[in-house]
């Protein structure tokens, strides 16, 4: 697995910040509070966590248009801030968190393969710091976090069962996988797609064994992050 680096309060002004690199994919992670939640959710003395998912114009070689020059969001964009939310969600007490809503923003700054996995382990510890201000300032009495959750991309490149997939990986590879897991063992999300050949039960199961080594060492680099 390459590389991750986890910096906390990276930013002045957000609940929670995290600077989250990989490898040479990088996302600043942002966390804001706000003492109301959508209409759904409203008088459920429940709360909710959401997300938004961005590249920044030159986060790859070819420079992205950002999408207000489009007047619409990409729909990339969309379905992977979907995920995020979902993910994040999985590690939450919605009734603990009360009335509120915490947002998740994941900014990437430079792409390198895996910013969706990227954007959830780094968005978990930027929500876990979220939390942890909002007991300070007595707001909470204690955190509804339940679990941690991480992500990771795994694959076959080149006959090859590998981990980890950066962009020259990722866009040859046979089969691609993205997996999301708790850090109780269970699983959030499993998204694996045969690029060119059909996978087996075989490859099924070295994936997934691989997927939960590597989550298993990203919840150990939250830990130390939070840790300091």
């Amino acid at each position: 697995m390459r590389e991750v680096e986890i910096i906390r309060h990276f930013t002045k002004y957000a609940a929670g910040s995290v600077l989250y690199k990989q490898g040479n994919t990088w996302v600043l992670c942002t966390a804001s509070v706000e003492e109301k939640v959508p209409p759904f959710k409203r008088d459920s003395g429940e709360g909710w966590v959401t997300a938004e998912y961005s590249m920044l114009p030159s986060a790859t070689m070819t420079r992205k248009d950002r999408d207000i020059k489009k007047l619409k969001q990409d729909g990339r964009s969309v379905e992977i801030s979907r995920l995020i939310g979902r993910a994040l969600r999985a590690s939450i007490d919605m009734k603990r968190l009360g009335e509120r809503t915490i947002t998740i923003d994941c900014d990437v700054l430079q792409a390198d393969g895996g910013t969706r996995c990227a954007s959830i382990t780094g968005g978990m510890v930027a929500l876990e710091d979220a939390i942890e201000q909002l007991i300070a300032k007595g707001l909470l009495e204690e955190s509804p976090i339940v679990r941690r959750v991480a992500a990771i991309s795994v694959g076959i490149c080149a006959g090859e069962p590998t981990q980890d997939l950066d962009y020259a990986h990722d866009s040859t590879a046979d089969v691609d996988m993205n997996v999301i897991m708790t850090s109780d063992g269970r699983f959030v999300e499993v998204q694996g797609t045969a690029e060119h050949e059909p996978f087996t039960d075989e490859q099924l199961d070295t994936l997934r064994a691989l997927a939960k080594d590597g989550c298993a060492k990203l919840f150990a680099a939250q830990d130390a992050a939070r840790a300091q």
